[in-house]
């Protein structure tokens, strides 16, 4: 499988990470949309949000436990936005689950 966030995930393209456990990996965006940008991966490969199943869906809390533990780690007390883009409609570029995590800027709504 060609996946370039499994490769990130088994150390084999280089990244800035952030944050790592036995099942997930956090790193710097490449091409940040805010002055803080994490993409939030877990090492498993899952396509996408709908592909969550009653056997994997404790991965998608234990990367809002890291969104949590990130949070705290770079003192993000005034907010930050966790962004979750399911299939072609929905902005996915990349077919594995992630959060984009921003902050340190205003996050108006709708996104712009």
């Amino acid at each position: 499988m060609d996946c370039v966030f499994c490769d990130i995930a088994k150390g084999e393209i280089p990244s800035t990470k952030v944050y790592e456990t036995d099942d997930i990996v956090a790193f710097k965006d490449i091409d940040p949309q805010a002055p803080f940008h994490v993409v939030i991966i877990p090492k498993q490969h899952i396509p996408s949000p709908a592909h969550i199943t009653k056997e994997n869906y404790d991965i998608a809390g234990k990367m809002i436990l890291a969104a949590s533990e990130i949070a705290k780690m770079e003192k993000l007390d005034k907010g930050y936005r966790i962004v979750a883009n399911c299939g072609e409609d929905g902005g996915q570029t990349v077919g594995h689950i992630h959060f984009h995590m921003l902050a340190q800027r205003n996050l108006s709504w709708p996104p712009g």
